[in-house]
């Protein structure tokens, strides 16, 4: 399983990007937990065992800010591509998270 935490802006319109990634991987035989905070919850949030810090684009002026917290968790951190973050974007979040734990 792969712990996957989405930051965004308040973590609640995630939800939608949450559901398309869930729906990806369960066609792939992949089972993923996710979950979608707030940049203010990341550094409370960060030490529970993510596999991977994901950074939505209406967030992304925090990104160095989550980033900087990610890396001394030891946690690898990328934005999520703006084409990625929609209902339709399950495919390449799949193929974003693939890249980042590989």
């Amino acid at each position: 399983m792969k712990k996957i935490l989405f930051v965004c802006a308040g973590g609640m319109s995630s939800a939608i990007v949450v559901k398309a990634l869930k729906i990806e991987a369960s066609k792939q035989g992949l089972e993923v937990d996710v979950n979608a905070v707030g940049t203010s919850d990341v550094e409370s949030e960060i030490g529970k065992g993510w596999d991977v810090v994901m950074v939505a684009p209406q967030v992304r002026h925090r990104f160095d800010a989550v980033k900087k917290v990610a890396d001394q968790a030891g946690v690898p951190c990328e934005p999520i591509p703006p084409q990625a973050y929609s209902p339709l974007g399950g495919p390449k979040l799949l193929q974003k998270l693939n890249e980042m734990t590989s």
